[in-house]
């Protein structure tokens, strides 16, 4: 295998995570190709939030600047009990939390998170981005790769040294590889559906959730029902909302029709001003929350799933996109910093990222536990929230938000 095609890596997938790794091995001198099988690229979801562990990241690849421009730094995290709108608890952002992880906790919409990526990607002359190219075939014969994608315009065939499976909850690049690698899963239905919708800030329901929620910060109401998730996005024009329930599967698919009865009846015993928030802000956009848990997230001939491709989880800890960016860049380290030993890079690169999703994923089902807490438990948990000053809930997420990938030494 020549020296060339062993540098080149090919990536499915250009979404968050893909295009974060397409930067990072482009930073390193990888030539990269990007595989992408919309022909346009299409931003899927609404808001999403990009810790200081994510924001640092981008600030280094150079996408921060560019976000910056349309992203908000909220003021702090709130709790609040969605019956009675009091609140519960607020971790600081802010300066404050810039301060003290070192980089700035922001609120953006997704597209604008896409849009820097991609003009990013569209400076980088090692990257190669090709849209309407979905990948029909992978052909492994160690150490060469095979990639054959379909286009308009025929069949492409791209062959590399490293494969980068960052194509999604329903990757395809997992599900090609499955005959071949049995730990390699298909994704679950988690049993939960995220309600969506995006509002002018100064349209009626804008204006509702002003009443409701403070406009610099993350507002989180809390009920046994469902919780509900807000914050402004694209430059404070328009407010995100996120709300959670229980549902039955509906589309295989990012987005599907639910009965918004569902979400209605989730919501009762809910303040009165919160459900007007919901009646102004329809109609949502049900999204099915699918999972993905499996033995491995690699392969030795030299494929790695990163993102939700290999860890799709639930967003209770808001951290998809941001655990889909360390995953980029931690990988494009350890290949570049041991390009003589593809498949030991590969097999450190897992047992190093394993426990820290792993402590992610037990932080998110402790929040929707504590989130949907009814009687007894949800009286402790406001006991407990009101005794713990802002500083120690901000130092609770200095194991998650300080983050740093430290340097790997061989001996």
């Amino acid at each position: 295998m020549d020296e060339g095609r062993s540098r080149q890596v090919v990536i499915a997938g250009a979404g968050i995570a893909g295009l974060t790794a397409a930067l990072a091995f482009a930073e390193r001198g990888y030539p990269v190709t990007v595989l992408e099988q919309a022909r346009q690229l299409e931003v899927v979801g609404a808001g999403l939030q990009l810790s200081p562990n994510a924001t640092r990241i981008l600030r280094r690849l150079g996408v921060l600047d560019r976000l910056r421009l349309s992203a908000i730094r909220p003021e702090a995290v709130v709790l609040k009990d969605a019956a009675t709108l009091r609140e519960l608890a607020r971790v600081p952002l802010g300066q404050i939390g810039e301060d003290r992880w070192r980089a700035p906790y922001l609120v953006a919409h997704r597209a604008d998170l896409h849009a820097a990526l991609t003009a990013m990607v569209a400076e980088r002359p090692e990257i190669e981005l090709l849209t309407g190219a979905r990948v029909t075939d992978i052909a492994i014969a160690s150490p060469n790769i095979t990639v054959t994608s379909e286009t308009d315009g025929g069949r492409v065939e791209v062959g590399a040294g490293l494969l980068v499976g960052a194509d999604g909850v329903w990757s395809t690049v997992r599900s090609q590889l499955a005959g071949r690698e049995p730990a390699f899963a298909r994704s679950r239905f988690s049993g939960e559906l995220a309600w969506r919708a995006t509002v002018a800030a100064t349209s009626a329901a804008g204006q509702a959730f002003a009443a409701t929620g403070a406009l610099d910060c993350v507002t989180a109401f809390l009920h046994p029902g469902f919780h509900m998730v807000a914050y402004p996005v694209s430059g404070g024009s328009a407010v995100n909302l996120a709300a959670f329930t229980k549902g039955e599967r509906i589309a295989e698919g990012w987005s599907g029709h639910a009965d918004p009865a569902i979400l209605a009846s989730a919501m009762r015993g809910t303040s009165q001003a919160l459900a007007r928030l919901a009646t102004l802000a329809g109609p949502w956009t049900a999204f099915p929350i699918h999972t993905v848990e499996q033995r491995r997230w690699t392969m030795p001939e030299g494929v790695a799933l990163i993102g939700d491709a290999a860890h799709a989880m639930t967003p209770f800890a808001a951290q998809g996109a941001a655990m889909g960016i360390e995953d980029a860049a931690m990988l494009a380290s350890l290949v570049a910093d041991f390009p003589a030993d593809p498949r030991q890079s590969l097999s450190v690169w897992e047992n190093l990222r394993r426990p820290r999703i792993e402590k992610v994923l037990r932080r998110g089902a402790l929040n929707r536990l504590a989130w949907h807490a009814w009687g007894p438990v949800a009286i402790a948990r406001n006991l407990v929230l009101a005794t713990r000053p802002a500083e120690k809930l901000a130092a609770d997420l200095d194991w998650l938000y300080g983050w740093e990938q430290r340097k790997v030494v061989r001996r």
